[in-house]
Order: structure tokens, then C-alpha cells, then sequence
């Protein structure tokens, strides 16, 4: 991997990290289009440490607030039934499906699951049930439905349930073209929790996850065409630039809808499909061998 491949790169996973369009897709793609070669599963995970630095350094309050009321809740019985204890907890528990599925199926994560065809199907799909998620809230939120929920769920309302169903919907971004924050902003906005507080706990419960894939993938990164330099280059990059996308984000999602990204996804899934049938792209396009 080459410097300027290592800093285009890096500007993608940095800007796609936490808008529900799918980091590793882009990453994917980016290189199919560029003509590169994939810079695999290893590459996505370690950058995405340096998106995830941007949350620790933005939530860092939270974050704090959080962990110093769960290391007490672990001595006081008190402390157990304190909300920021409990959330503590309940990002442990959504961790769980993620990280037993990411385990099991690491080969296909890194093969077949790269294909562009199920890329473009994912992008779509997703694309859909973010939508019809996000126009249910929308009408919640208005009173037209449901009008003891007019206001919508907080984190405050969390339970186990509920912590396990955004982990299983996180747990989906294990294919390239879901997204992590698509998938469980939209499983948030399924039970009934605002747009803020959906996007919220779907960074809060990325944390483990994220750092725990990125740490395992490091000893990957090397052995191929992706060697260390370009990769920290890349991570950096994308921690500065995500950053910035977290805190327009949040703004963003007070006064709006989720449907420019449902457009846009829905799109690319089809330019995709259309590519692939007039023969422009492969699916495999640049696919590493490794």
C-alpha cells in the first residue's frame, strides 16, 4: 500500500466510520474503483481504532461517568442500581454477540463476505429497513402513532432486552455494506428510542468491540501489502476527520432525518449491481488474495 492510497483511505474510514453507510464497504470499494488492491479486513479494523479514539476523546465525560459508576456498582450494591452503573453493564452485554460472532466467522469476514455483490445487496437492504425505521420514529415523535411514546425512548429506559437487541443488530456490521451505526441506530429507533439516543448508545457500545477487533487484527498487518508505516498514517487521519463527523453528526440528527443516507445507500447499491452487469467492475474487483 502506497502513501497516497494510505491517506485517501484513511479521509474514507474517517468520514464513513459513524454515518450509516458502511465504513468497511467504502474502504472496499474505494479500492475496487481506484483500482487497488483491497485492503482487507486487518486495514479496516486498525484505522477503525483511530475512529474510535475520536469517540473515547468526544464522550470522554460520559464515558468517564460511566466506568467510575461500574467500577463502584463491582463493591456496592448501591451503585448497582445507579443508570450509569447499569449502562456500564449493558455495554458489556451488547458486546457479546458481536464479539462471538466476529470469532466464528472471521474467514468469511475476510473472503466471501468482501464480495461486491453482497456489498451492494447489504447497502440496499440496510438502506431500506434504516428507512422504514426512521419514518416510524418519524411519526412516533409527531403524535401521529403510538402517542404515549410521542417523545420517544432514552437511555434512561434501557434494559437487558434491549441491550442485547442493539448487540445483535451491531453484530450485523460483521458484513461489509451494514454498517454498525445503521445497524443499531435503526434497531434503536425498532424499540422505540429517539434518534439521539440511538446514535448515542450505538458509539457508546462500538467501544469494546471496535478496540477489541483493532487489537486482534494488528499482528495481520504487515504480512501482506499493507505494512505498518501507511497504516498508522491512515488511523491518524482517520481519527482527526472523525472527529469532526461525530460532532457534526450529533447536531445533524437533533433536526434531521436519516433519509439522505437511506437515498444515497439505496443508489450506490444500485450503481454497483449496474456496474457489475455491464461488466465495468468484477465482483472481486482488486480483492486481495490473502
Amino acid at each position: 500500500m502506497s502513501w497516497f492510497e494510505a491517506f485517501i483511505l484513511g479521509i474514507v474510514q474517517g468520514m464513513t466510520e459513524f454515518l450509516p453507510i458502511s465504513s468497511s464497504a467504502h474502504l472496499r470499494l474505494t479500492a475496487a474503483f481506484a483500482g487497488w488492491e483491497d485492503p482487507g479486513a486487518a486495514f479496516t479494523a486498525v484505522t477503525q481504532i483511530g475512529t474510535e479514539a475520536a469517540v473515547l476523546i468526544y464522550f470522554r465525560k460520559d464515558i468517564a461517568r460511566i466506568i467510575s459508576a461500574w467500577c463502584r456498582s463491582l463493591v456496592s450494591k448501591e451503585m448497582r442500581r445507579d443508570h450509569d452503573a447499569q449502562l456500564g453493564w449493558l455495554v458489556i452485554v451488547g458486546s457479546i454477540p458481536i464479539g462471538v460472532l466476529g470469532l466464528t466467522f472471521k474467514e468469511q469476514i475476510e473472503g466471501p463476505f468482501r464480495d461486491l455483490r453482497l456489498i451492494a445487496t447489504t447497502l440496499i437492504g440496510l438502506g431500506i429497513v434504516l428507512g422504514i425505521a426512521d419514518r416510524l420514529a418519524a411519526r412516533d415523535s409527531q403524535g401521529r402513532r403510538h402517542r404515549a411514546a410521542r417523545q420517544g425512548k432514552t437511555l434512561e429506559s434501557l434494559t437487558v432486552r434491549d441491550g442485547l437487541l442493539y448487540g445483535m443488530a451491531q453484530s450485523l456490521a460483521l458484513v461489509p455494506g451494514v454498517s454498525r451505526s445503521g445497524a443499531t441506530i435503526s434497531g434503536g429507533l425498532f424499540m422505540g428510542y429517539t434518534r439521539e439516543a440511538a446514535a448515542r448508545y450505538s458509539f457508546l457500545l462500538a467501544i469494546p468491540a471496535v478496540l477489541a477487533s483493532g487489537l486482534f487484527e494488528l499482528t495481520e498487518i504487515g504480512e501482506g501489502h499493507v505494512s505498518w508505516g501507511p497504516t498508522v498514517f491512515a488511523t491518524v487521519l482517520a481519527f482527526l476527520i472523525a472527529y469532526a463527523v461525530i460532532s457534526w453528526f450529533m447536531k445533524f440528527i437533533s433536526t434531521r432525518s436519516f433519509m439522505p443516507f437511506v437515498i444515497y445507500r439505496i443508489l450506490l447499491g444500485i450503481l454497483i449491481f449496474a456496474l457489475i452487469g455491464a461488466g465495468v467492475l468484477s465482483p472481486h474487483e482488486a480483492e486481495s488474495a490473502g
